[in-house]
């Protein structure tokens, strides 16, 4: 598609000089296509890539559309999070700039009512919000709708994916029915096409070729790593490349936290932005990372939604995400505005086939890398070092240690070894630990070495240390044979006494032992779970303890191996052995009356209460499982508790997950509805 100068789109003089002020030279191809046609006020759906322009090409005809006498809501703009509310908003304030009498204002979650009030009643023409507060504003009475003209669904596909189809429809139905409607997303899933179809009138679809379905500067490349050496790769890229800005994809929140534990000990400015953090947390996080206050920001996906840092050197994977859509929308955090960037993904051998998945959805090819080895590495770190050094004596900043040198020169020290011995020092920080050998990353784990049942799983295993120890070769050292443990049956004989090993644990509960006259050696019968035993007995047993009064035992009768074997087969015999029941296989979820069919209803000890929203409830799953959100139908919250449909393949682990979970600070109890 040709590229368009602004002044070639019929923009008034005041967008025209807000444009100028911003930078932009022409418009993007989303914004060459969408604006004219949302100019003539038609329905639009509008497809492309994240970070390719899309708030300004929705943006600028809102603004140009808003009648500044009129002192009532106009434009509607809906967005999935807090942070992508923000950004428009911002987008939106920037273009309206030379606009006199028009005001734009924010409404999400975390905010305080009062100030959101406030903007209403001044008279806001454009409202951006998330669903959920603009319902309760609407409820509320203070947000009315009656002379909405415009309404602008941005990231309609994650809207939908986090749980917030009930309440657009909501806010479609009760927005005039000869309103524009506007669509933009990144992808086009069937959800989506169906409210489309059901809420737009003939609209006009503006796409970008799916081979610009992600940002065509951004440099994307994988590595096939095992999982125990991923934290030692990541950082190696880190130095190899001299990054500075990047943010780093995790599925959970708990590998958010190790993560950025690992990366503060390795010495790097991190933080982490997820589901579990209050807005003011993140709010300081991200305004921490906008002015370069930290070089990595570990988040996950719900999080990340709207981060707009168009400085951002790097994206990187940690974890694949499950949905080749959440790829294409992380990598667009990379890239923007015309920019160069790089998305690097870290990838174990059994999660190669997610490589594949999103090649055929992107429609592009990603480059396998080749892990760097530890010369590169250690001659990449000499280069930063060495180009650091060299600015430093050009700018000449620096107080001069001429008598320390001459000092030391007098002493027999020459100078090419002080220079060595000072720079030794300065870097000696730089080795901590001897990183791993790079034929390690590529070679299969040995026996020995072998990963746990879940250690080289992506996602919901992550949160296990990858570098503990085998899981079952413990077990073996440790543990002795459970059957030399176990104490012996009364009525049993052994060759030798100290072979009769009693359990510590009964040890003390054993009581004082009897004195017994050995009986003629002959062979007894006694039972042991599922099995019949039969112990050979010595010509004499010894007195274990003595005690004040002998009692004779009772004589051990004998039996032919005839007779056991015709006894244990019917069940009068004293010998009859009832075999173990089998074992009952876990029940499975039942689905609940109304739930629809593949999906399970769940009951939850949080409500409106607790001040739990639908959102909150997707979030702490999505968060907590790494799985996404889709998997996460209707959300009803009562008073003291909520109901809420999830895919009945995850009911069990959803529920094992949450139980351990808390939903903002507090414990939760999840189970069967």
């Amino acid at each position: 598609m040709t590229s368009k100068l602004f002044s070639e789109l019929g923009l008034s003089p005041e967008l025209i000089k807000a444009v100028d002020k911003l930078g932009y030279e022409q418009a993007s191809p989303i914004q060459a296509a969408a604006i004219p046609v949302l100019m003539t006020g038609k329905d639009v759906v509008g497809q492309s890539m994240t970070g390719s322009g899309k708030t300004a090409a929705f943006g600028i005809p809102a603004v140009e559309k808003v009648d500044p006498n009129l002192r009532a809501v106009q434009v509607l703009i809906l967005c999935p999070t807090r942070e992508l509310a923000i950004q428009v908003s911002e987008e939106i304030h920037k273009l309206a700039f030379f606009k006199r009498g028009i005001n734009c204002l924010p409404i999400y979650g975390g905010q305080s009512y009062e100030r959101q009030f406030f903007g209403l009643k001044q008279g806001a023409q454009i409202v951006i919000g998330t669903p959920g507060r603009l319902m309760d504003h609407m409820r509320r009475g203070t947000l009315r709708l009656e002379t909405i003209k415009m309404v602008i669904l941005d990231e309609a596909d994650v809207m939908l994916n986090m749980g917030f189809r009930e309440d657009i429809e909501t806010i479609l139905k009760d927005a005039p029915k000869e309103r524009q409607t506007v669509f933009f997303s990144a992808t086009m899933p069937k959800p989506i096409r169906d409210l489309i179809e059901k809420y737009s009138r003939s609209p006009e679809s503006v796409k970008i070729q799916a081979k610009e379905l992600t940002v065509p500067t951004v440099d994307q490349v994988y590595y096939e790593v095992d999982r125990r050496y991923k934290m030692d790769l990541l950082t190696r890229l880190i130095d190899i490349y001299d990054l500075k800005l990047g943010i780093v994809f995790c599925n959970t929140k708990r590998m958010v936290d190790d993560l950025v534990d690992h990366l503060e000990a390795a010495g790097y400015q991190a933080d982490r932005l997820h589901g579990d953090m209050t807005q003011a947390m993140r709010d300081r996080v991200m305004n921490k990372f906008r002015k370069s206050g930290l070089e990595f920001l570990v988040a996950t996906d719900i999080a990340a939604r709207g981060i707009d840092v168009d400085d951002v050197e790097v994206v990187f994977n940690y974890d694949l995400p499950y949905d080749p859509e959440d790829y294409v929308h992380r990598i667009g955090r990379t890239g923007r505005a015309g920019r160069s960037g790089r998305a690097i993904s870290l990838v174990p051998f059994r999660e190669l086939f997610q490589i594949r998945n999103i090649e055929r959805f992107t429609n592009m090819r990603i480059q396998r890398g080749k892990i760097p080895t530890e010369n590169e590495v250690a001659e990449a770190r000499e280069n930063v070092f060495t180009d650091k050094l060299k600015a430093l004596l050009t700018s000449g900043e620096f107080t001069k240690q001429d008598r320390l040198v001459e000092r030391l020169v007098e002493e027999g020290f020459n100078h090419t070894d002080i220079v060595s011995a000072l720079i030794h020092q300065l870097q000696s920080g730089d080795a901590a630990k001897p990183a791993p050998k790079t034929e390690d990353y590529d070679r299969p784990p040995q026996r020995d070495e072998r990963p746990g049942r879940f250690d080289d799983r992506g996602g919901r295993g992550d949160y296990r240390d990858d570098r503990r120890a085998p899981r079952f070769d413990d077990r073996r050292e440790e543990r002795p044979r459970q059957f030399e443990e176990r104490a012996p049956r009364e009525g049993v004989r052994f060759a030798d006494p100290k072979k009769a090993k009693v359990a510590p644990w009964k040890a003390a509960a054993t009581t004082t032992p009897k004195i017994v006259t050995p009986p003629p050696a002959k062979k007894v019968v006694t039972a042991k779970p599922a099995a019949v035993a039969v112990v050979e007995l010595a010509p004499e047993i010894a007195a274990v303890t003595p005690s004040p009064v002998e009692t004779p035992v009772e004589a051990v009768k004998t039996y032919s191996d005839e007779e056991i074997l015709a006894s244990v087969k019917t069940p009068e015999s004293k010998l009859f052995i009832k075999p173990k029941a089998a074992p009952v296989a876990p029940a499975k979820p039942k689905e609940s009356r109304g739930t629809p069919a593949g999906q399970t209803r769940l009951w939850m000890s949080l409500g409106a209460e607790q001040g739990i929203a639908p959102i909150d409830v997707v979030n702490s799953v999505a968060g907590e499982t790494g799985l996404p959100g889709k998997v996460v139908g209707k959300v009803d919250v009562r008073e003291r508790h909520a109901f809420v449909d999830v895919t009945s393949e995850h009911a069990n682990s959803i529920i094992a997950k949450l139980n351990r979970s808390q939903i903002k600070g507090q414990k939760v109890k999840v189970k069967l509805a």
